[in-house]
């Protein structure tokens, strides 16, 4: 009988170790028909905003609720993703994981006040978030749905 048991529970935890491959947050949306980050701003050209689906590397996540992700874009840059109407997470681990997003990609001013609150969320020293004083234009994306890959 504990045999039957010690098999049992390695068979359920090993299923459970498979079935967990990818983590969907947001609307369920698939990888299909994404492109590269790095391949974003081209595509943006002149446009402010523009719908798209995106793949790419985590560099950090929220460290308080994981509320928002960058993904590395070209030659260093960084790309903030948000999520549509603060409505879902992502997990505050997956920085290095490959992502997946749809959503709306969009070219914005970002105000020092909203500069310095994502730092501090990122665990930057007061120092550090005393050193943002100019608003930043950047490449950002309000993501509706998202795919962590394992």
């Amino acid at each position: 009988m504990k045999k039957l048991i010690i098999v049992s529970l390695l068979s359920i935890a090993t299923s459970a170790a498979f079935a967990q491959e990818e983590v969907f947050a947001g609307k369920k949306i698939t990888e299909t028909g994404a492109i590269a980050a790095a391949e974003l701003p081209q595509k943006m050209a002149e446009k402010t905003a523009m719908p798209a689906k995106v793949t790419g590397t985590v560099e950090s996540v929220c460290k308080a609720k994981g509320c928002w992700m960058k993904v590395k874009t070209e030659d260093g840059q960084t790309m903030r993703v948000t999520f549509k109407d603060y409505g879902f997470f992502v997990p505050k681990d997956i920085e290095g994981k490959t992502v997946v997003f749809e959503g709306e990609a969009k070219v914005k001013t970002t105000p020092v006040a909203e500069l310095q609150h994502y730092a501090e969320d990122a665990g930057k020293s007061k120092e550090e978030i005393a050193k943002i004083t100019e608003a930043k234009r950047e490449l950002t994306f309000v993501a509706d749905g998202v795919i962590v890959k394992k």
